[in-house]
């Protein structure tokens, strides 16, 4: 498989206060690579530099140093017009905790769902828009006659995160980074979810960067496990190599929290 997503000596430095300034080191000279269709998981506790990572790949902040690739084209520097950052962002797409932030509340589902056109390079007619939609929000299992016409306050959280999965399924995006996608969905929907992300790489290929510090839920979806801690990357392997051989005491002490429901997914 060839590589999608390259980071080199990633850093991001927040200098705090005003007389007396110091700096805080959120993500530290991270490197990694993603391959297609790999789903790979950076896994560590808050404040591990997990969700900064997220944030840079995604272009929501930018790096104090370092570079990002995503297919071969450095996204800080080669990225220059309007056309370039949708061409990124209709390929690389982002799932967050709480999927209500994503959405207006003043707009209905539908109005939501139909703002991803605008990623779109081809003209789409009304009617080819409306069967688009309605195909997207069939395929996480949600009727949409039933949400189209509402608004975000009036689903579920599980509801609200398979809008947004829906919407990735519409976009059809290269890379999805969803950073803790799951944590505030009851634990009844929560493998549910899971499933739809293994979906979106079975079906259209996605390749999938799963932001997480619950290292059960990694080890279920994942081809490969980074773990992060105070902001670097201390360990890579299998989930296998990850739960069965462990090198670094985080590592450990990640494994030692998981829930005995989880244990029974571990051979």
């Amino acid at each position: 498989m060839s590589t999608i997503l390259e980071v080199k000596n990633l850093a991001k430095i927040y200098e705090i206060g005003y007389i007396r300034k110091r700096q805080i080191v959120a993500v530290d000279k991270v490197s990694f690579s993603v391959k297609k269709g790999e789903i790979i998981s950076l896994v560590g506790e808050s404040g591990s530099g997990k969700t900064t990572t997220a944030r840079m790949i995604l272009r929501l902040i930018k790096p104090t140093s370092g570079v990002i690739k995503f297919m071969g084209r450095d996204i800080w520097r080669d990225l220059r017009g309007g056309s370039d950052l949708r061409w990124y962002w209709r390929n690389v797409n982002g799932v967050f905790q709480d999927p209500f932030s994503s959405f207006n509340p003043t707009h209905r589902i539908r109005d939501f769902m139909y703002r991803a056109f605008n990623l779109f390079n081809e003209k789409l007619d009304r009617d080819t828009k409306e069967r688009l939609v309605r195909e997207a929000l069939q395929m996480v299992g949600l009727i949409p006659d039933e949400v189209l016409n509402r608004r975000p306050f009036e689903l579920s959280g599980g509801m609200r995160q398979r809008v947004m999965i829906a919407r990735i399924f519409l976009i059809r995006p290269m890379l999805v980074i969803a950073d803790e996608p799951t944590s505030m969905i009851d634990a009844t929907l929560r493998l549910g979810i899971l499933r739809l992300f293994s979906k979106l790489r079975e079906e259209i290929g996605t390749t999938i960067m799963f932001i997480t510090h619950d290292m059960g839920l990694a080890y279920y979806i994942s081809d490969r496990i980074m773990v992060m801690y105070r902001g670097k990357i201390i360990e890579e392997g299998t989930p296998d190599e990850i739960v069965n051989n462990p090198k670094h005491e985080y590592t450990r002490n990640l494994l030692d929290s998981i829930p005995k429901l989880y244990t029974s997914w571990f051979k």
